[in-house]
């Protein structure tokens, strides 16, 4: 499941993502148990806190990853 990878690459517990997506910590615990099916909208908030921390979700549906570091550059 890409939402407890991408817990894991920022090393995020259930409740950070649940403060961080504006949901309750039950709604991020059904959904990763697939207990539920959440709303469009949920997925929604979950899937941009994620993005906004810095994962990248493989269009394929199947990975994440983290954002490469942006890097300075040094004036000419």
């Amino acid at each position: 499941m890409q939402s407890r990878a991408a817990r894991g690459l920022l090393r995020w517990t259930q409740s950070d993502l649940a403060r961080e997506a504006g949901v309750s910590t039950l709604t991020v615990r059904n959904f990763e148990a697939e207990k539920t099916s959440p709303t469009r909208a949920t997925l929604d908030v979950i899937q941009r806190a994620f993005e906004k921390a810095g994962v990248q979700f493989n269009a394929d549906g199947r990975g994440v990853r983290l954002k490469p570091p942006k890097t300075k550059r040094k004036p000419k």
